[in-house]
């Protein structure tokens, strides 16, 4: 029997033709291959946005599986609802209830993780065109799934105020707005209750729903609470089922991100919809996951998340403190009062994705480039440190390597405009 021979160049590169149209904007990152590298212990990383593995309630969890199978292997083994496992949606709707938002288990889809719930919202309301509204800088999660459904961005900014768009002129309304509001990934920033109202107003202008991404809600370390977008939409129209908002929440940073378990709370006739799109696509979220978590939650989640908050305070404040330390003065960044981020913005001029390239291999420290969160593609001089993950010691000295590079940098650029004038 011959030998089968390897597939030459071309038989190999066959199936782009073949893909949907929708799949020329699923691309992989541009600065993928430089995170290939980050595994190398040497090298110090504010990139991934990652809670603290050292915060996850281990023995919580391996005895939550344990108890699981030993007393409803039945149940925990089996299929479930496509909307979720009952006793967790009820504890969901009992947590949505202590931030303001009155509801119950008929208003929560259980999804795997808020990155599956922004998809399912995405495929119900987005076609290609439509104009969406979200904040310049956005999550970048969000813009993966948004770039697939081509739609025409618009952008307000963290005051909840529209910015000059690419179909800013054009009389088509709205048709979906994205929020993170708390924290936000990348910037850190919060939004006040007056820029709250002004997307609410938004929304209402537009007869268009409003995503509230809630993901980093809970872990505030100072200052006041803003009561969610959700909360002060209902209490405006009178009830959760007359309201645009949808709120999108995730165990992922308070618990763990590993068993993937997130929440979709709006009007049920909204819910009913969505849970068919559940059902086409997975079925249902694992229902073992489900069951366990609930029990962790049900028993420490309020004492897990006090736990974390300590932590990434103090993480907080050391990453500044060595900003302020070692940044040049043409650094400029905000302090968040919660989340897991730093966004700093560098002199015009020094691409941060180049930067990238001369800190992972010259100073052994990465970042993530701030352009990817800018849907329109600016944003070239900007970039997010994630604090929650880096040992303060390790913090401190990776600022110490980037901030020597940034002024490497600036000291070239200056001396290249120089010499051209």
């Amino acid at each position: 029997m011959p030998m089968q021979q390897p597939l030459t160049h071309l038989q190999r590169h066959t199936w782009e033709h073949r893909f949907a149209n929708r799949a020329k904007n699923m691309n992989a990152s541009e600065i993928r291959d430089l995170f290939a590298l980050l595994d190398n212990s040497e090298i110090i990383s504010f990139a991934g946005g990652f809670p603290d593995a050292n915060l996850f309630a281990l023995p919580q969890f391996r005895d939550g599986y344990q108890k699981s199978l030993q007393d409803s292997p039945a149940i925990s083994l089996q299929y479930c609802a496509s909307e979720g496992y009952l006793p967790l949606r009820r504890w969901i709707a009992d947590f949505m209830r202590r931030q303001g938002v009155v509801c119950s288990s008929d208003n929560i889809l259980i999804t795997s993780g808020a990155q599956q719930a922004i998809e399912f919202l995405s495929r119900l309301f987005l076609e290609m065109g439509d104009p969406l509204a979200v904040s310049k800088p956005s999550y970048l999660g969000a813009l993966q799934i948004f770039n697939a459904y081509e739609p025409d961005y618009r952008f307000f900014d963290g005051d909840g105020v529209s910015m000059a768009s690419p179909g800013a002129g054009k009389a088509q309304p709205l048709k979906l707005i994205y929020a993170n509001p708390d924290f936000s990934n990348p910037t850190g920033e919060t939004m006040d209750v007056t820029a709250r109202r002004r997307l609410i107003a938004l929304a209402r202008a537009n007869d268009a729903p409003l995503i509230e991404d809630g993901a980093y809600s809970s872990l505030r370390y100072e200052g006041d609470p803003q009561p969610t977008i959700m909360q002060l939409d209902i209490a405006d129209s009178g009830s959760i089922e007359t309201s645009l908002v949808v709120y999108c929440g995730s165990f992922s940073k308070t618990m763990t991100p590993g068993i993937r378990i997130g929440w979709i709370c709006a009007a049920s006739q909204l819910i009913n919809k969505l849970t068919l799109l559940k059902q086409s696509s997975d079925l249902n979220s694992s229902t073992i996951n489900q069951m366990v978590m609930h029990r962790v939650a049900d028993e420490m989640f309020d004492a897990s998340v006090n736990t974390s908050r300590e932590v990434y305070r103090q993480r907080r404040d050391n990453l500044i403190r060595a900003l302020e330390d070692y940044m040049p003065r043409n650094v400029t960044w905000r302090k968040p009062e919660g989340g897991m981020f730093v966004w700093l913005t560098l002199p015009e001029g020094i691409d941060a994705k180049t930067l990238l390239a001369k800190a992972i291999t010259g100073e052994r420290v990465a970042f993530v480039p701030g352009r990817p969160f800018h849907a329109d593609g600016s944003g070239g001089n900007t970039l997010r440190l994630c604090f929650s993950s880096c040992a303060p010691e390790l913090a401190r000295e990776g600022v110490l390597r980037l901030a020597r590079l940034i002024a490497a940098e600036t000291a070239e650029s200056d001396a290249m405009a120089q010499a051209s004038t």
